[in-house]
């Protein structure tokens, strides 16, 4: 059954007031009341009406949600069984493959388009950030459409509409059912996703490195760094070592490794064809949870930073690396860090777990405060 959803946004301070959004959202599990849609349709909202093509309406809570994949899970209670969409997968489609799209585009309820597959593995750049792994469809997708269901011919989910693209015309874009799967299962399990650990640190193999190294440019990463008792270093990955493939996937760019690594779950093992002291080796990782106690550490080697909990809300910078970029740009012992990306900071606890959970981006913003003034800083990590 497929869904309109009805989202009160509440702008904040200093002037407060609502307005309402229509987006689009499938149910996933009848049985539990799960409802899969977009990240940015729920973005920023104070309340959420769900409403059934049967015309039932309910209240749905938000199981979790994560802005970088653009997917959300919500929860809606039902006395009677709701019915679900049957899965289907999205690694076999083809282009030219006939589809279907639903939503409610501008408001014009469970609107049926249709349309073929005109491309897969599309990038799109927002302002924001960029999203991988895309299906590209010919079938209309407008506002209103984000978080409906893109359909085979069998009527199976193949994909997750979303409308982010402001200048698509004639286009439309869905997220991968199998891509989803993952991301959806780790949102039902810890309300937003968890990264497998692998333990390395790796960049590009530029011009100078590769010849340095007797290495050919652009082909490969070379290992940087390896963390002490990670799954890479059990595996036997050591600094220098240069990462050829990931799966299946040729590596060139630290792009293409945060994608590979981001389709796997923590747990999983990964597969990896790396160069070791020069010869040709296959070695498997078995990933797992970053271990939160190495929180610290790992805040000071991305930002140069150590904290502790403040006397209000926030992780009170408490020692600052000279060199590092924080430092230059002027942040120093005593600030505050109340927001890192998307996730709001009111204790060290929350400063570590976002640390960790965008560990592998290649910015972070950073909100920082100095007495009542408060400076976004843009962080490169790699």
């Amino acid at each position: 059954m497929r869904i309109s959803l009805k989202i009160f946004l509440d702008h904040g301070q200093p002037r407060r007031y609502k307005r309402t959004s229509l987006g689009s959202g499938v149910i996933i599990s009848g049985e539990r009341g799960l409802i899969l849609t977009n990240a940015h349709v729920i973005s920023r909202s104070s309340a959420i009406q769900v409403f059934l093509q049967d015309e039932r309406e309910f209240s749905a809570d938000i199981i979790g949600a994560d802005p970088d994949s653009d997917l959300a899970v919500l929860r809606i209670q039902s006395d009677d069984p709701l019915p679900a969409i049957e899965m289907g997968t999205s690694d076999d489609l083809m282009i030219g493959e006939t589809i279907i799209a639903i939503g409610n585009p501008f408001g014009f309820s469970h609107t049926v388009t249709t349309g073929v597959i005109s491309a897969l593995k599309r990038s799109i750049r927002t302002e924001e950030r960029t999203y991988q792994d895309f299906i590209q469809t010919d079938a209309s997708i407008n506002p209103g459409n984000s978080g409906g269901p893109l359909l085979n011919i069998n009527g199976e989910l193949i994909g997750i509409n979303t409308a982010i693209y402001a200048k698509a015309q004639g286009i439309g874009f869905a997220i991968p059912i199998n891509r989803a799967r993952r991301i959806v299962n780790d949102l039902i399990l810890y309300g937003e996703v968890v990264l497998p650990w692998v333990g390395v640190t790796a960049q590009e193999i530029d011009s100078h490195i590769a010849t340095y190294m007797s290495l050919e440019a652009g082909k490969g990463l070379l290992v940087r760094a390896v963390e002490l008792t990670s799954p890479a270093h059990v595996a036997g990955i050591i600094t220098g070592d240069v990462i050829l493939e990931v799966g299946k996937q040729t590596m060139k760019t630290l792009e293409d490794y945060r994608i590979a690594i981001r389709r796997y779950k923590a747990g999983d093992t990964i597969v990896m064809s790396v160069l070791h002291e020069g010869v040709p080796q296959t070695v498997s990782i078995h990933t797992g949870v970053y271990p939160t106690e190495r929180g610290a550490d790992l805040a000071f080697r991305l930002f140069g930073v150590r904290v502790k909990n403040g006397d209000s809300e926030g992780a009170l910078v408490t020692d600052i690396n000279p060199e590092s970029y924080l430092a230059r740009i002027g942040a120093r012992a005593g600030d505050v860090i109340r927001q890192i990306d998307d996730i709001s900071v009111d204790s060290i606890d929350d400063f570590f777990r976002a640390v960790i959970k965008y560990r592998q981006k290649s910015t972070i913003v950073l909100l920082l405060q100095r007495g009542d003034q408060g400076y976004y800083i843009t962080v490169q990590l790699s």
